[in-house]
């Protein structure tokens, strides 16, 4: 038996159980993001969250009200062995009983951006450009027997195997790196930041940086090419980012309760809106900015940054904010070793995000080949 042709509403089927739980924070809650997976925390949590849903192990969930927006299915299986708990607007179901389909295999079938493209071609003409649950369920898809779904499976978890298990060692290296700081602090007398930082002011006025040189912040900590509409805008004003600079947005409301901020580690220089604040080390040699920058992106001070923010509609952390933080000051060749390891984990971590795009990118090869493969056995 080959190719076997089925709507996806033969397959599948909603799933809806609440949680329960009324006072859940967003550490408790899970979200998905457009790599397909789930994350914790979520970016915000309602007042009562007793209405949010349980994802089971081996269960999916999907945001089909964002497809148009994003060009993208958030779509998610909980492979852990625990219950994974979502937003009420996303939508959770399970493989009926005895389908003759391998949940991995299925899970393949969605992390490729031309069924993203399908989806998104597909989705309604509402304010958000979602997708209903029964033109979900309307769509067509092709199954190899499972013999050759499980055979194209295995290939699949050997790679997701191999790429989890790099990732933990990732996670033994960030722990290294916090648990030297923790140390820090209890042996050493923490100190304000602002005698060892400066303001940069230094703007684009002979235009020598374009477009190309833009850059924003994310809440990952890194320098990304701006998203904004730059159709018209005057880049004159616009901040230079020089190596060894910091650049963050003060606004923390609406932003996954973090501070964006970066440190530019690499030889070039970078503009940004004048909306950010551009500081600098005064000296290198008392205090290291890669040491700094790991102090930044520890989560406490996330939560302090957010603590400290002050605003109404927007909360803002200002330079004069981020000069009150304290931290431990140790010689300049302690800070060098411990910032030399989160050097290492950040490239580390660089490659893991590779592995997983090798794997997203591999997957549309493996459901052509288990395709291939049965159409083989059909002639």
């Amino acid at each position: 038996m080959g190719l076997s042709k089925y709507k996806l509403g033969d397959l599948i089927e909603l799933f809806s159980e609440k949680c329960g739980k009324s006072n859940l924070s967003m550490y408790d809650i899970s979200g998905i993001n457009s790599d397909k997976e789930f994350f914790e925390p979520a970016r915000q949590s309602g007042t009562d969250t007793s209405n949010y849903k349980n994802v089971p192990p081996g269960y999916f969930a999907c945001n089909l009200m964002h497809v148009g927006r994003d060009v993208v299915l958030p779509i998610a299986l909980n492979n852990t062995n625990k219950n994974k708990i979502v937003s009420p607007a996303y939508t959770v179901f399970k493989i009926i009983n005895n389908i003759p389909l391998i949940k991995e295999y299925f899970f393949m079938i969605f992390k490729s951006s031309e069924r993203d493209r399908y989806f998104w071609f597909h989705a309604d003409s509402s304010v958000r450009d979602g997708m209903q649950w029964k033109d979900f369920c309307d769509i067509d898809i092709l199954l190899p027997p499972i013999e050759i779904q499980r055979k194209y499976v295995s290939i699949y978890n050997a790679m997701t195997t191999n790429q989890k298990i790099y990732e933990r060692g990732l996670d033994d290296l960030k722990l290294v790196c916090d648990a030297f700081i923790e140390d820090l602090r209890r042996k050493i007398p923490c100190e304000r930041i602002g005698q060892y930082i400066e303001l940069v002011e230094e703007k684009n006025e002979s235009f020598k940086y374009g477009l190309d040189d833009v850059r924003g912040v994310s809440i990952a900590k890194k320098f990304i090419k701006t998203v904004a509409d730059m159709n018209g805008v005057n880049l004159q004003p616009y901040y230079i980012i020089s190596p060894n600079n910091f650049a963050y947005n003060t606004v923390t409301s609406r932003m996954g309760e973090k501070l964006a901020i970066a440190l530019n580690e690499t030889g070039n220089k970078y503009i940004c809106s004048s909306s950010y604040v551009v500081f600098r080390c005064k000296n290198e040699k008392i205090l290291l900015p890669q040491y700094l920058m790991l102090y930044f992106s520890h989560s406490e001070f996330d939560r302090y940054a957010r603590f400290h923010s002050w605003g109404s509609a927007r909360e803002n952390f200002s330079f004069d904010d981020m000069c009150d933080v304290k931290i431990p000051i140790p010689d300049i060749n302690i800070q060098r070793s411990i910032a030399n390891i989160y050097t290492v984990y950040q490239t580390r971590k660089a490659i893991n995000e590779k592995l997983k795009s090798q794997i997203k990118n591999i997957c549309p090869v493996l459901i052509k080949g288990a395709i291939d493969e049965s159409q083989k056995e059909d002639s």
